[in-house]
């Protein structure tokens, strides 16, 4: 009887740790509702996404998490973090240290030496020459690579970009986000060789809108054209823009009064004005990209056209006019290259600053809801837009005639440069 009793507790134990092992061995069920939040992810395959993640990766935009939401946002594709990794590495994209161990000293070092000829007054950094590499090459190489490399080849380099000189005390800018506050004005840096700037930016996420090479700044007519020709470009217009006191910017005002009156009457004009005009050292948001442009584009351009000053003569018309079609089109291309370098750089984080930091201009734009931002874009009837700026003409913006414009391309075609 105690043999029998002794055998029923073991047979209870056996039975005890069956059902322990059984329901241990059972997997884990992490989604008990069946709904896959990842069901409708497009192939790996699919040419677009691997053309789209290579762009973002080309913008410096590697992180999993971030390229997830922007697929989304800008593509509508659903892609968990995970997905993206593997993407990633079926494309053969890399991270900075793994594509610098891939690369000999000496490709690292031809990397360096080729952004470091593009500024012979030595005023990029090594984290500008990092992103200067990437969107040239799409080659992520790493900084304390990049910096190693610059002090051999230019030691007097971070000496004569003084990065522990005193920098000037800043204001604190706020706006409510996107396309809320856009910010014009012209840099007169390269009038003197006959090649005046303007732009404009958006104060909520810095980015640059527009960098123009133009005959002549000071033109009513051609700065307006260009501010309508961003509305067109965006589809709508700011709440406000800036710009300083200048003549050239009062038909800029007339014409943000008119439209935001036309277009979006539920905002007070008196209460929000749709135009400001301010002194140059209060229109902030743009006076300080001026500074970045000038250390990037403005003093090098200065330096390459005079080094060919002994061959040109600006009296002769030949030269003059030739000098003025070539150059504007060098000119325009390297703007709208540095207009993209600029709105991919990252934004050092500061917690003091109440706009988007710790990230670049683009991705604010993308994502604003994840900075605190709001879509501020006001909607505007295109078709009005396109006949202001026929109404003006754009022939205020043209170095040289149609004719010879013409002309001067087909020349430059039957050369077969580049």
């Amino acid at each position: 009887m105690l043999r029998a009793n002794h055998f029923e507790d073991n047979d209870n134990d056996i039975s005890d740790d069956e059902d322990a092992v059984a329901s241990s061995s059972q997997p884990t069920n992490n989604n008990p509702t069946g709904i896959n939040q990842y069901k409708d992810c497009p192939n790996a395959k699919d040419a677009h996404i691997e053309q789209l993640i290579r762009a973002y990766d080309r913008q410096g935009i590697c992180n999993r998490e971030l390229v997830s939401e922007m697929l989304l946002v800008q593509h509508g594709y659903t892609m968990s973090p995970r997905t993206v990794s593997r993407c990633r590495k079926l494309f053969g994209l890399m991270g900075s240290g793994a594509t610098t161990r891939a690369l000999s000293a000496e490709e690292v070092s031809q990397l360096v030496l080729d952004q470091m000829a593009k500024d012979p007054t030595s005023q990029r950094g090594p984290k500008t020459v990092k992103e200067g590499i990437l969107f040239d090459t799409g080659k992520h190489v790493k900084r304390s690579t990049i910096c190693s490399t610059m002090k051999i080849y230019d030691p007097q380099g971070s000496i004569i970009r003084e990065p522990g000189a005193k920098k000037v005390r800043r204001g604190v800018l706020t706006a409510l986000g996107l396309h809320h506050e856009w910010s014009g004005d012209g840099h007169d840096k390269l009038t003197e060789i006959g090649f005046p700037i303007w732009g404009m930016k958006d104060k909520w996420s810095a980015q640059w809108l527009g960098l123009w090479v133009v005959p002549n700044n000071r033109l009513k007519a051609s700065i307006a054209y260009l501010y309508l020709s961003l509305i067109k470009k965006h589809g709508g217009m700011p709440i406000q823009t800036s710009t300083d006191c200048g003549s050239e910017t009062t038909e800029v005002f007339g014409f943000a009064n008119a439209l935001r009156e036309m277009f979006s009457p539920n905002i007070d004009i008196n209460a929000l004005p749709a135009h400001r005009f301010l002194k140059s050292i209060h229109n902030i948001t743009i006076e300080r990209g001026w500074l970045c442009f000038r250390l990037q584009f403005g003093d090098n351009v200065k330096v390459f056209w005079d080094a060919g000053t002994a061959l040109y003569v600006d009296s002769n018309p030949e030269h003059y006019h030739l000098a003025q079609w070539l150059w504007s089109k060098l000119i325009q291309a390297e703007l709208d290259l540095l207009v993209a370098k600029f709105n991919t750089h990252v934004i050092r984080k500061d917690k003091k600053k109440l706009l988007p930091s710790g990230v670049s201009p683009n991705v604010a734009m993308v994502l604003p809801h994840k900075y605190g931002g709001e879509q501020c874009l006001q909607p505007v009837d295109i078709k009005v837009v396109d006949k202001l700026m026929e109404t003006i003409g754009s022939e205020t913006l043209e170095f040289v005639t149609s004719a010879y414009a013409d002309y001067a391309q087909s020349v430059y075609a039957s050369l077969h440069i580049g």
